[in-house]
């Protein structure tokens, strides 16, 4: 009699492992599987930061090269590609209108610049451009939120005003073209860190991709995860 239920006992937990390892041994399949997906949809994601990425890389690249040599005092930033000037070359101090000396760059400037960033090989992945006004730090932030406004679209209206020469890409970037005032939000120092009141006050031509905001959440997905 003992000896038959001690059988009985050893079957039950052999047949009890045997269990225990087939479902270890789904859970690692299962695992597996999940791993190598997650490792697919990072890689995915990195490829796509990685494509925009390059295509921002190129429209500065293209942005330097065209304005490397020239005169009219602009500056490109190397990460963002915004072109920044200062306002003295658009404005007398404290004016919104344009000058003589401003509307002359602008119809120098703005057909070289739409020629790059919507050329045929970036055109359709440009969302938007922007003209931003910038001030320094002299008045109130209304004051200047008024001023940097007003700015700015004196330089948009100028660009579509009759008389303005042609560019090829003037209808195409009336669908895009945007003008915003920044106030004194966003001021420049010198290279020593000090606050600068006269590089404060400008003007920039940003742009941004069709992709921008796609690729700023994917980033942020990558780095939490």
């Amino acid at each position: 009699m003992r000896r038959g239920r001690r059988r009985k006992e050893i079957n039950y937990w052999m047949s009890y492992s045997d269990l225990m390892s087939a479902m270890l041994m789904v859970f690692a399949l299962v695992l597996t599987t999940v791993i190598l997906e997650y490792k697919e949809d990072i890689e995915e994601k990195q490829r796509q930061i990685d494509e925009v990425t390059t295509l921002k890389a190129d429209i500065i690249a293209a942005l330097m090269e065209e304005f490397k040599d020239s005169n009219m005092n602009i500056e490109v930033d190397p990460q963002t590609g915004a072109i920044r000037f200062p306002g003295n070359i658009l404005y007398e101090y404290d004016s919104t209108e344009l000058s003589e000396e401003g509307v002359a760059f602008l119809r120098n400037f703005v057909p070289k610049y739409f020629g790059i960033i919507l050329q045929e090989r970036f055109k359709d992945d440009i969302a938007s451009i922007i003209v931003e006004g910038h001030t320094d730090k002299e008045g109130s932030y209304l004051y200047n939120l008024n001023l940097s406004q007003q700015r700015s679209f004196s330089v948009v209206e100028e660009i579509y005003q009759e008389g303005f020469p042609d560019f090829e890409q003037k209808e195409i970037s009336k669908e895009i073209l945007t003008s915003n005032g920044r106030s004194y939000t966003v001021p420049v120092e010198n290279e020593d860190g000090t606050y600068s009141a006269e590089k404060s006050r400008r003007v920039e031509f940003l742009f941004r991709l069709k992709e921008d905001e796609r690729i700023e959440a994917i980033q942020k997905l990558v780095t939490d995860e």
